[in-house]
């Protein structure tokens, strides 16, 4: 009677006799063959493969997602070079954004590269460079696909002053992909460079082409983003006066801020008759195009009004409330307006919920005290007191927008006290000159310097020197 044979578990012949335990033979011709190398199953080539691609799907979300990060152009063309650096293998880089529509903005940045090498690879031939290929071939999927120069030392019939140029800044080889978006077309093209001659994997090249599809479509994005701010930020600017008055007796000088999306604070000088200035600045609530408009609307009528009756600046703005009242019921702003004499060095000024001007001299640094009221458009008829400013000579005084204490982020008694501080600190060798006044001023109350943070708030800082 024999036994049973053990059954079969997963193919595996369970049947298969272990080795005898026998003590090999000395010698080196009954020495144990070497064992086979290792056969991988399919199923094992399937994990492999499976792991690679989840490999690569989690690479392309992390750099996908730092990109979905950025909120400006800038930033996202440097992080579109950084990422693709990454996958390609490259150390160095450059794209160059030259939207097809010809709109603008055109651009170039670079990784690894200063501004005089960006400078330098200007001198070469457009043709010669890869970007300058990319970006001239018709669009077609020869266009698209990426541009490889795996050796250009040993590349024939390259551009001369192309290798005089890859051997000053030292690279041998580049990699370049067209960045197209689906509905705004050719945007630009990335270049990475190599220091040795090299080449991207077949791997590389894909995840590279994919991520760079992507990125195309968020640079498109801010690209439209950006042409907007430029839109709204240009036509606020048409709507301010071009250029400052001469008048004798004072010197002046404006910085304006413009946020992202555009707003309603302006300012003005306006020459008068008996050679009276009218100074103005003030601010519409809201931002966008109907704020924009309405700040364009507001400044218009306030010079009108500003002619027919400068030296009673609460007449003026009693008429501007009334305007508003009547026209744009469901807006409100505030105004300061003065009447200045500059052959006396006096201004008579008359304010609506706007903050007092700073007063700036060598022997004093203080607040105007102006009259407590509301903005324009806020009661049912506005009136209040006007004051008068009287001035030394080779003294300053500063007219701001609220803009300028909110970029702070701190609260107003802070933000008022950064400002005063500002004002005190200008150095001496400065005060003769409005436009160094207002630079330092901006410099040191605005956490981020001159330019300020990307904030929703304008900023308008208007100086008026005395001689």
């Amino acid at each position: 009677m024999t036994a049973p044979h053990p059954a079969k578990v997963a193919g595996i012949d369970s049947t298969v006799p272990s080795p005898a335990h026998t003590v090999a033979p000395v010698g080196p011709e009954h020495a144990p063959a070497a064992p086979p190398a290792p056969v991988e199953t399919p199923g094992a080539l399937l994990q492999d493969r499976l792991a690679g691609w989840i490999s690569d799907l989690t690479t392309l979300h992390d750099l996908t997602e730092r990109l979905n990060r950025t909120c400006s152009l800038p930033e996202a063309l440097q992080e579109v070079l950084r990422a693709g650096a990454a996958l390609v293998g490259a150390r160095r880089g450059l794209v160059v954004l030259e939207p097809a529509d010809g709109h603008g903005p055109r651009t170039t940045v670079g990784l690894g590269l200063a501004r005089a090498d960006l400078g330098l690879l200007e001198t070469v031939p457009r043709a010669a460079l890869p970007h300058g290929r990319l970006l001239e071939a018709p669009p077609g999927p020869p266009a698209e696909a990426g541009l490889a120069e795996p050796d250009l030392f040993a590349a024939k019939g390259l551009d001369p002053r192309h290798r005089e140029v890859a051997a000053r800044l030292g690279y041998a080889a580049s990699y370049a992909l067209a960045l197209t978006a689906l509905g705004s077309g050719r945007l630009g093209a990335a270049v990475w460079l190599y220091d040795e001659p090299a080449e991207p994997a077949e791997r590389q090249r894909h995840l590279a082409g994919l991520y760079v599809r992507c990125a195309a479509e968020h640079l498109a994005r801010l690209l439209e983003l950006e042409r907007t701010r430029t839109a709204m930020a240009t036509m606020a600017e048409e709507l301010l006066p071009s250029r400052l008055p001469r008048v004798p007796g004072v010197q002046l000088a404006v910085r304006h801020r413009t946020g992202p999306r555009g707003g309603g604070d302006w300012y003005d000088a306006l020459p008068l008759p008996d050679a009276a200035l009218g100074l103005a600045v003030g601010s519409v609530t809201g931002s966008g195009p109907s704020a924009v408009a309405a700040m364009g609307r507001l400044r218009a009528s306030l010079r009108a009004y500003a002619v027919m009756e400068g030296e009673d600046p609460v007449a003026v703005l009693s008429d501007l409330e009334l305007l508003l009242r009547l026209t744009e019921p469901a807006r409100s702003a505030t105004a300061l307006f003065g009447y200045c004499e500059p052959a006396l060095r006096r201004i008579t000024l008359a304010g609506a919920g706007h903050s007092p001007p700073l007063l700036v001299g060598e022997r004093r640094t203080e607040f105007v005290e102006t009259s407590v009221s509301a903005p324009l458009g806020m009661l049912a008829c506005w009136e209040a007191p006007s004051v008068e400013l009287q001035a030394e000579p080779g003294e300053t005084v500063l007219l701001y927008t609220d803009g300028l204490l909110h970029r702070t982020g701190d609260p107003a008694d802070r933000a008022f006290a950064r400002l005063h501080a500002a004002a005190a600190g200008v150095p001496r060798s400065a005060r003769h000159d409005p436009d160094a006044v207002a630079d330092h001023v901006l410099r040191t109350v605005l956490p981020d310097g001159a330019g300020g943070a990307d904030s929703e708030e304008d900023v308008v800082l208007l100086a008026v020197r005395f001689e």
